[in-house]
């Protein structure tokens, strides 16, 4: 039932089911009475309508008969009825009767008819003139006789045509409230039993609170829209399970990483307030300056992740990415190692500048940490997309490890470790961001150090 209607009617609201089972129920059961109801009537009118044109036809051919006996002025020759016409009657113009069947011998005459065309009329008549329990089906046929115009009435019994309609109506009556009961239990049954399932599922869903994310719904063995519901949910709990993991552990990553340079800015603090010779204060308050600058990048890069994870949409407009490149390389003129470009020109993405070109800094940022003597930059297209590789010539990056270091707060032992800087968080956000562009972001094997790929989807031009 429409929304609006039960706005409308406030007391309907009461009467509406409010579950889906009986919601199913009510509606097979209006649709069957419906259609039965419809079919019911449509067999009612065939079975009149075949039976009226049986006694029709019976009383037609009676009259007929009978005229054309009449027009000759051989009334006297007149059997009785056939079967299945009760009676025959011919009345003169001036209402006298020229001939009668017997059952009519003291019947007051018919009307005659109206002047006009001889030819046969039908007329439907029901116990009166003649009596009885049933109604008659009545051929009147104005024919010309030596005496003058008569007409000659035949009626047909149409008991046949009452007990037919009084018997398929009682087996209506019966049957249809019985055939209605029978579906709406079957209805009742079959929906109940297909939403078992469901019941189960909203149940195991509501026992699950945020320390139980590893429970899983039931999964019917039916293979029906139900089960892919069921499937889907548990698909849903294990990404809820995932990023719950993956949050608490971002959050302990995130505590012991700002712990550390909280710990040591503390501890040149007290070492500063500690000293009394001015002469060593700037070295004491340079060390603190820089621990608060690594707290500042730290607080920087979890934010970013923090709109990251919250799926914020990127403002991505066509991004020249040579350009861009180009851009970022220009403004690391005076770092430790150079780096050597070798662009194509005119690749051009659908991206956001600030952040795909954050993207390009982390790279250039991870390589020049750990490069010895110079790091290569290269872009290209391919019939994928635009490639943009990173390769540095330092220790490089293990088989095993291609996957770990794009984890949040990763940093490889020996070569790869504090010591070199950074919070581990500059691939983790390269890797993220590049996701949100429709690109991806591999560690790949390399003849020298660690090579980094960039692949993203170029602008097709109209």
């Amino acid at each position: 039932m429409p929304a609006a209607v039960l706005r409308r009617w406030p007391a309907l609201r009461r009467l509406w089911p409010t579950t889906v089972r009986a919601r199913a129920t009510v509606g097979a059961s209006v649709v069957v009475a419906a259609a039965l109801s419809l079919a019911s009537f449509a067999l009612l009118g065939l079975l009149e309508a075949n039976l009226l044109r049986n006694a029709e036809n019976d009383a037609r051919r009676q009259a007929e008969t009978v005229a054309q006996l009449a027009a000759t002025g051989k009334l006297g020759r007149v059997r009785a009825p056939a079967r299945g016409v009760e009676f025959v009657q011919v009345v003169s113009a001036d209402g006298r009767v020229l001939f009668a069947s017997p059952n009519l011998l003291d019947v007051p005459p018919l009307p005659p008819a109206v002047p006009g065309l001889p030819g046969p009329r039908v007329h439907t008549w029901k116990v009166r003139p003649f009596g009885g329990e049933h109604r008659q089906r009545v051929v009147q046929v104005i024919t010309d006789t030596p005496d003058g115009p008569a007409t000659v009435y035949a009626g047909a019994s149409l008991r046949d045509a009452d007990a037919a309609d009084d018997t398929t109506t009682a087996a209506l009556v019966i049957g249809m409230p019985l055939l209605l009961a029978m579906v709406a239990l079957v209805t009742w049954r079959v929906t109940g039993h297909a939403l078992r399932p469901v019941e189960e599922i909203r149940a195991e869903v509501a026992a699950i609170s945020d320390r139980d994310l590893h429970r899983r719904v039931p999964v019917p063995a039916t293979h029906d829209e139900v089960a892919r519901l069921a499937e889907t949910m548990n698909a849903t709990l294990d990404r809820l399970e995932a990023s719950g993991i993956r949050q608490r552990q971002f959050i302990a990553d995130a505590s012991h990483e700002l712990r550390s340079p909280i710990t040591v800015l503390r501890t040149q603090l007290e070492v500063a307030l500690a000293v009394r010779d001015p002469e060593l204060w700037p070295e004491l308050i340079g060390g603190a300056l820089e621990d608060i600058e690594r707290l500042q990048h730290l607080a920087a890069d979890l934010l970013l992740l923090a709109r990251i994870d919250a799926a914020q949409p990127v403002a991505a407009v066509p991004l020249d990415l040579t350009a861009l490149v180009r851009e970022v390389v220009a403004g690391r003129l005076g770092d430790r190692v150079p780096v050597r470009t070798d662009l194509e020109a005119d690749v051009e993405v659908t991206a956001s500048a600030l952040w795909l070109g954050r993207v390009v800094t982390n790279l250039v940022d991870n390589a020049q940490r750990y490069a010895v003597q110079s790091v290569d930059v290269t872009l290209r297209t391919t019939g994928r997309g635009a490639v943009l590789e990173v390769v540095d010539d330092g220790p490089g990056i293990p088989a095993a490890d291609r996957e770990r270091v794009f984890e949040r707060f990763t940093r490889l032992d020996d070569s790869r470790s504090r010591d070199h800087g950074g919070a581990g968080l500059g691939l983790a956000i390269a890797r993220d961001l590049s996701a949100h562009h429709g690109g991806t972001l591999t560690a790949e094997g390399s003849l020298r150090g660690a090579r980094l790929v960039l692949r993203l989807p170029v602008t097709r031009q109209p």
